[in-house]
């Protein structure tokens, strides 16, 4: 309780502490209710939150209405943190891995926002991972060097790539986000330059994000049934990791098997390029799905596959975090740094 200020002081305090925090990614949208009187933990505490699947609703702005909607009617919030892939241009949030256009004045209008702040999805999570336990992730490559301070880089596949780095700093942290999904794609083996020749074929550059992401795996299934002169069987790249996972189709067990070894390539690339001395955390909507795969695959090979950079790597730790409520957490921190 605040001393010496009257109960209706109190609720006006309380309210003005709470806000919206919102995750928007191209296939799930989470929402929080938060407040900025921190946990001890995390820079908000989390009261309210659900996760949306996008493909249901018509738009952001229909998402934040039914969860507001089902807030108390005493709560009042005139503030949002969205972190969403893309950039903003103008009155939009531009990406194609949404599956509608996002109005910030929509929003505005429909709900009652005052402020808005919009920051990118991955800068959130990675701003979220200086709140994560050992216990909140699984180790993919435990070092035997003991953690130290240093740059801090958060990827992941999803239904894009996304990636950013934590710079730590006083008096916080630094992001920085980036469109590492972008770099053109560099096989490393026989195999992986056929694919890429493959996927070549029409377009005109091939990222990392065109293997490395939920269309991406699909990508890779088609890549490989072609090579192999038989049909594809799947169309949606859930379909792929689902057979992959069951071992009941061939190309998908390749795909998903391909799919490790550049993702582990491409990770300890991105380390020698950040120079990822604090570590790396592994996020994202696929990687928690395959985990099992993902720990008995080619990753760790290719991530130490990097010549006389190999004993740098060594040092470097790799965990899989769930994405859960990070990236709201994140929005949310950020906000309140002031820095969105």
């Amino acid at each position: 309780m605040v001393e010496g200020v009257s109960h209706s002081a109190r609720e006006f305090l309380a309210q003005e502490a709470m806000f919206l925090a919102a995750d928007v990614g191209g296939t799930h949208a989470r929402i929080g209710l938060v407040s900025r009187e921190p946990d001890g933990t995390r820079p908000v505490t989390v009261l309210q939150y659900h996760r949306y699947a996008c493909a249901d609703w018509p738009s952001l702005t229909a998402v934040l209405q039914d969860f507001v909607g089902q807030l108390d009617r005493s709560v009042h919030v005139d503030r949002c943190a969205v972190a969403s892939a893309g950039y903003v241009l103008g009155d939009a949030i531009v990406n194609d891995n949404l599956p509608w256009p996002v109005s910030i004045r929509d929003i505005r209008d429909s709900l009652g926002i005052e402020q808005l702040a919009v920051v990118n999805d991955f800068e959130a999570v990675a701003y979220a991972t200086q709140f994560l336990s050992h216990a909140d992730t699984t180790a993919v490559i435990e070092s035997e060097a003991p953690p130290v301070a240093g740059p801090v880089l958060v990827m992941g596949p999803g239904t894009g790539l996304g990636s950013a780095v934590l710079l730590p700093g006083q008096p916080h942290a630094t992001v920085l986000a980036t469109e590492a999904g972008q770099i053109a794609l560099a096989p490393g083996n026989e195999r992986e330059i056929e694919i890429l020749r493959y996927l070549a074929r029409d377009r005109a550059y091939v990222s990392f994000e065109h293997a490395l992401s939920g269309p991406g795996l699909l990508n890779l299934y088609r890549a490989l049934c072609a090579l192999r002169h038989q049909p594809p069987v799947f169309t949606q790249p859930a379909q792929v990791t689902q057979a992959a996972l069951e071992r009941s189709d061939d190309a998908a067990v390749e795909a998903l098997d391909v799919f490790c070894g550049l993702l582990g390539s491409f990770v300890g690339d991105l380390c020698l390029l950040y120079g990822a001395r604090g570590g790396v955390f592994l996020a994202g909507g696929i990687l928690p799905q395959i985990r099992d795969v993902l720990l008995t695959s080619s990753f760790r090979q290719r991530f130490f596959n990097k010549g006389v950079m190999r004993a740098f790597l060594q040092q470097v730790h790799v965990r899989l975090m769930e994405h859960g409520q990070h990236g709201v957490i994140g929005a949310a921190g950020l906000y309140l740094d002031g820095r969105t």
